[in-house]
């Protein structure tokens, strides 16, 4: 379905986006792999997160919906042998993470996705993996392939990339792996995997390589626990710049997850000169939240520094249509991995922003935007998604506040991770319809 945006009214009111996926997938897998049940609240129903479910059933939970965000998983302790293909659809989480998981036991899994995540780079999981005493039938590096675990040996690993995916997949395969797994990485990515496994009671800890503190895991079990799943801020990231770039507007999101290793993107929004404010900050579950109040804001365009890309790699796409309403040029480095996301996303940026009549221009890890001010961006564009949820939604909230309608060619994918989208945003006050 393809959609409008249209510059209309301020962005006001006050509303909960949907929660957490990254933690919505770990508490799902968790649930599967632990003894005992695991009630789990505030879950996402996206897509990708139901194909977590599934795969969680496939392994042999018990998973359950007994009311809206609200599942439990009642698992058996470990992995049984799946009957059929494991098919995560558009989820890398959900792939890598469920891989990293199965490895552990000594089973034969077959994993697939759509075509999308048939083109995702699996290498980085299947390196660390294979050193642990993991098997992949074919030789690919990419979906479709058959892994086989069990009796795996704990490893020191080196990731040359930063992904939470990566380490995590290490962290589970090495619940069961004899002796210790240390996951070392360039740069701190999220740690939710991590806080995760001490709430179910995995034996896990840091040690200090080259200076940092690094994530170790050993064998361990796990119990059920009780999981609350706050607002995602991924998807609290566009709500909030629709709020700073269209008039007059004043947002009040609540229970938003506020772990520091995911806010690069409002770290970076406060340098830009967001006027921005946190409130109320509670820690339920191992993961701080807050309330979040975001009135539009005159913004300058920044540099971030490279090494703060992990902590805000899902918001790039949003960050680059902020930065398009800012004074002056927002230079994005270190962002590389936005090549192997759903889509090349800084080739689909550079090209939706320039249609858009900005000016931008590609870089090997980034991109670089000449900012035209509040009222300076044209809009007007129909933009190719090429099948990316978070394209899609980031040209959209740029429509909300350009000269001209923008539309969106496919809207379909958003609820892979942002179910009901449009209607939320226009509850807010949003001009967005279909086109």
């Amino acid at each position: 379905m393809r959609l409008r945006a249209h510059a209309g009214g301020p962005i006001r009111g006050r509303a909960r986006p949907p929660g957490d996926k990254s933690i919505s997938h770990r508490a799902l897998i968790l649930g599967a792999l632990a003894s005992g049940t695991t009630k789990i609240e505030g879950l996402l129903e996206g897509d990708d997160v139901l194909r977590t479910a599934a795969a969680a059933r496939a392994f042999g939970a018990n998973v359950e919906r007994y009311g809206e965000n609200s599942w439990t998983v009642a698992g058996t302790g470990r992995f049984a042998q799946p009957r059929d293909t494991v098919d995560c659809g558009n989820s890398g989480t959900a792939a890598r993470l469920l891989i990293g998981a199965a490895t552990g036991y000594p089973i034969s899994a077959r994993f697939d996705g759509d075509s999308s995540l048939r083109r995702r780079p699996m290498n980085r999981v299947i390196a660390p993996l294979s050193q642990m005493g993991a098997r992949f039938d074919s030789g690919r590096t990419t979906l479709p392939f058959i892994v086989h675990g069990g009796r795996l040996t704990g490893i020191v690993y080196r990731s040359p990339v930063s992904s939470a995916q990566v380490k995590s997949a290490v962290l589970l395969a090495g619940l069961n792996a004899e002796g210790e797994t240390i996951l070392i990485e360039p740069e701190r990515s999220r740690d939710h995997t991590e806080r995760m496994l001490q709430v179910f009671g995995a034996a896990i800890d840091e040690v200090e390589f080259d200076g940092a503190n690094h994530p170790r895991v050993r064998p361990s079990t796990l119990t059920g626990a009780a999981i609350y799943v706050p607002a995602d801020p991924s998807s609290t990231a566009f709500a909030a710049a629709a709020a700073l770039i269209v008039p007059k507007s004043e947002l009040r999101i609540a229970d938003m997850l506020v772990n520091p290793l995911r806010l690069g993107f409002f770290d970076t929004l406060a340098e830009m000169g967001a006027d921005q404010v946190f409130e109320q900050r509670n820690d339920p579950i191992g993961e701080p939240i807050a309330d979040l109040v975001v009135r539009s804001s005159k913004l300058k365009g920044v540099s971030p520094p490279p090494r703060r890309s992990p902590s805000m790699i899902d918001e790039f796409p949003i960050l680059s249509v902020v930065a398009a309403f800012a004074e002056g040029e927002t230079r994005i480095e270190g962002a590389a991995e936005l090549r192997v996301k759903e889509s090349d996303r800084i080739i689909m940026m550079v090209e939706g922003l320039r249609a858009c009549g900005v000016n931008a221009e590609e870089l090997p890890d980034g991109l670089v935007i000449q900012g035209a001010g509040p009222k300076g961006v044209r809009g007007g564009a129909s933009i190719r998604t090429h099948g990316d949820h978070r394209v899609a939604m980031s040209f959209l909230v740029l429509g909300l506040a350009a000269r001209e309608p923008v539309v969106v060619d496919d809207s379909e994918m958003i609820d892979t991770s942002f179910p009901g989208f449009a209607a939320f945003m226009r509850a807010l006050g949003a001009d967005i319809a279909e086109a």
